[in-house]
Formats: C-alpha cells, sequence, structure tokens
C-alpha cells in the first residue's frame, strides 16, 4: 500500500547528533528539477555512480533545504542556508549518508505493507513436506548413455 502525504508543510530532519535539516517534501517536481540542475552536465559521462550520488543529492538538497541548526563556521558562529553551504555539508560522507537514508529515502522506496511471504494456504507457517527421497548411497552417479 502507498501511503499519501499530502502536506507541502517543511519538517525538521535529525540528521546527526546536534544537526538538523528543516526541508521541503521531495515531490516529483523537486527530482525531475533536480535531475535537470546544470551541476550534472559537468559530470563526466564516465564518472562512477557514486559521484552521480552525491551530485544527485546536493541538487536536491538546494531545492529542499530552508533552515538548519548545528552549523558553523570555523569559529563555531551559526551560518545561514545557502547553495554552497548545502553542498559543503554534503561532501562530509556521514551528512550524505544520513541524507541519503533520512530525507530521500524515505520519498525513494515504496515501503509495501506485509512485505514477507504469505502464509501457506492451510493457514500455518509450517511450510511444506518435503517430497524427494534422498539418494542412495550404491545409486550410479552419472546416466548411461
Amino acid at each position: 500500500m502507498i501511503r499519501l502525504n499530502l502536506s507541502t508543510d517543511p519538517l525538521w530532519i535529525d540528521l546527526l547528533p546536534g544537526l538538523r535539516l528543516r526541508a521541503l517534501p521531495v515531490t516529483t517536481a523537486i527530482m525531475a528539477s533536480a535531475r535537470a540542475d546544470a551541476s550534472l552536465d559537468s559530470l563526466d559521462a564516465e564518472a562512477p555512480k557514486e559521484v552521480l550520488a552525491v551530485a544527485m543529492a546536493q541538487a536536491v538538497a538546494r531545492r529542499v533545504v530552508i533552515d538548519w541548526t548545528g552549523v558553523g563556521d570555523d569559529d563555531g558562529n551559526p551560518i545561514p542556508v545557502t547553495p554552497e553551504g548545502i553542498d559543503a555539508l554534503l561532501n562530509i560522507w556521514p551528512v550524505f549518508e544520513a541524507f541519503q537514508e533520512k530525507a530521500l529515502g524515505p520519498h525513494l522506496v515504496l515501503d509495501a505493507e506485509k512485505n514477507a511471504s504469505a502464509p501457506s494456504p492451510n493457514g500455518t507457517s509450517a511450510g511444506a513436506t518435503a517430497t524427494a527421497n534422498p539418494v542412495p548411497d550404491d545409486a550410479p552417479t552419472a546416466l548411461p548413455g
């Protein structure tokens, strides 16, 4: 089942201890816009998938992140959200991983309910009994022919 959340309100996302982002929902329009981002045009066609993943995450983040806490300059003073700051923040590996998991992941993976195997037809989860018999020790190992 796909659960629709029709809210367009931004949410706070806790990425790491002390680091929070306030982000708009990732919509189809956001993803389409990010895919058309000029920064992706400058990537080498032979670039590894990981490079594309970082560039795409940065493109999405520039469109959805509207505020943050826990981000500061060299002296520890809070700094405002800027496109350059977002790119720099996502160039920190643990931040990128957390953004992928917590901000993009819920929008990119459809979580189906009851994704486990259905129970057996008799209503139990005991499973079927074996119908094959073991091969005797004195059986030929190859077919004649």
